[in-house]
Parts: structure tokens; C-alpha cells; sequence
């Protein structure tokens, strides 16, 4: 599958593999290893709907292993079907954008109006990696523009919670990767470039992700 140079990606029914050449720079909200820090791999995993989140890093684990996946590692769970994750690239001059998204929607909440319940695993989860030096500051920005797609994408396919829009699933994750070379950059807003080649990749891939969902479950 085309990707940017030096990073592999693997989709199977198993799970959604990101390998780097080199450590990424990634911000997450990941189960396993989120936050700020440093991965060779993001790895998305397929489990079963109502397995408990608590064990999360232990199975994540054992299928690094069993991969044999270099550390460090960043782990993300789904109920989703990661053989039906959707891939897009987005470039313009010298950036570029991977993005990678599995999408379930059964569990679909609207932000600030679903109340607090218990979680499972996560359902939409979106892996954007950008071939840049993103700086810090701009990857949290990248990571609320995802978001924003996502809401947007979502919209505009007519997802409901109940009767409210929603905008999103209970367990959403994100993850954005720098691959820490090239161009600096800075900014990660939707008018920026590095911001709108992201966020483009997203729309293509969410967008492909959630009509066929949609269309596997009318």
C-alpha cells in the first residue's frame, strides 16, 4: 500500500499496524502509551465489544510481541473492524499526511449533552501521521482539527444521538505522528497547511469509513 517514505502500514482483521523506519513524535489519547512521547509503532487493535478496558495494555503487549513490533509502542483499542479501516494521503509541496481510520458507530454520543456512562473500546479512531517536524503546540492543534473533521463528517452523513447531532462515538481516540523531518512546522489549525493536509486526509478517509458503515447497517 503507498504510504510516505519510511513508514509501513499494515490493516488486517487483527488490527491496524503504523511501523516506523525511525521514532515518530506522536500525541495521543491512546490507551496504551498516550500523551506526548516517542513510537515506532501505532498499533490499533480489534477486540471483542464488551471486553473490559482494564487489561488493555496486557493484550495490546502480547500482540506486540507475538508481531514482533519494535518499542516503543503506542496502543489503541476498537470494536470496530480494523480490516475495513480506511486509508487516504493528502500532500502539498513538501507536506504530506497519512491517515488511517476504522469507524463503528453503534455507540454514538453528542458531546455535552450525553451524560457520563461506563466505557468500552474505542470505535472511531483516527491515526494521522504528517512527514514534518511538527512541533509540539501544532500537534495538539492537528489533534482538535481531527476532531473537528470528524464532527463535521459526521454531520454532514446525518448521525443522530437520539435527537441531537452526534459527534462522535463514547470511546473516540486520536493519535497524531511527526516523522521529525523536513519542514518545520508550527501550526496545525484548519487554514494551515499542515492543518489542511491533515484535515483532508481525514475527511477522505472518515468520510469513506462512516458510508460504509452506514450502508452495512441500514
Amino acid at each position: 500500500m503507498t504510504t510516505i517514505e519510511g513508514v509501513e502500514l499494515d490493516i488486517g482483521p487483527e488490527a491496524v499496524v503504523v511501523t516506523s523506519a525511525t521514532p515518530l513524535t506522536v500525541l495521543s489519547s491512546a490507551i496504551a502509551g498516550g500523551g506526548l512521547g516517542r513510537a515506532r509503532v501505532i498499533m490499533n487493535l480489534h477486540v471483542e465489544k464488551n471486553r473490559p478496558w482494564e487489561d488493555a495494555e496486557v493484550g495490546l503487549a502480547a500482540f506486540a510481541a507475538r508481531r514482533r513490533l519494535p518499542a516503543p509502542w503506542v496502543g489503541l483499542l476498537t470494536a470496530a473492524a480494523t480490516d475495513r479501516a480506511r486509508v487516504a494521503i493528502e500532500r502539498v509541496g513538501d507536506l504530506a499526511a497519512l491517515v488511517v481510520a476504522s469507524v463503528g458507530l453503534s455507540n454514538r454520543v453528542a458531546a455535552g449533552w450525553s451524560a457520563p456512562a461506563a466505557t468500552g473500546p474505542g470505535t472511531i479512531n483516527t491515526i494521522a501521521v504528517v512527514d514534518a517536524l511538527v512541533e509540539p503546540a501544532a500537534l495538539v492543534n492537528l489533534a482538535v482539527t481531527l476532531t473537528e473533521v470528524k464532527a463535521l463528517v459526521l454531520a454532514e452523513a446525518g448521525v443522530r444521538c437520539g435527537d441531537r447531532a452526534a459527534s462522535g462515538t463514547s470511546t473516540d481516540a486520536v493519535v497524531v505522528a511527526s516523522t521529525g523531518r523536513g519542514r518545520v512546522v508550527r501550526f496545525g489549525g484548519p487554514i494551515s497547511e499542515a492543518g489542511w493536509v491533515v484535515a483532508r486526509a481525514a475527511r477522505m478517509a472518515l468520510a469513506e469509513g462512516v458510508g460504509r458503515w452506514q450502508e452495512e447497517h441500514q
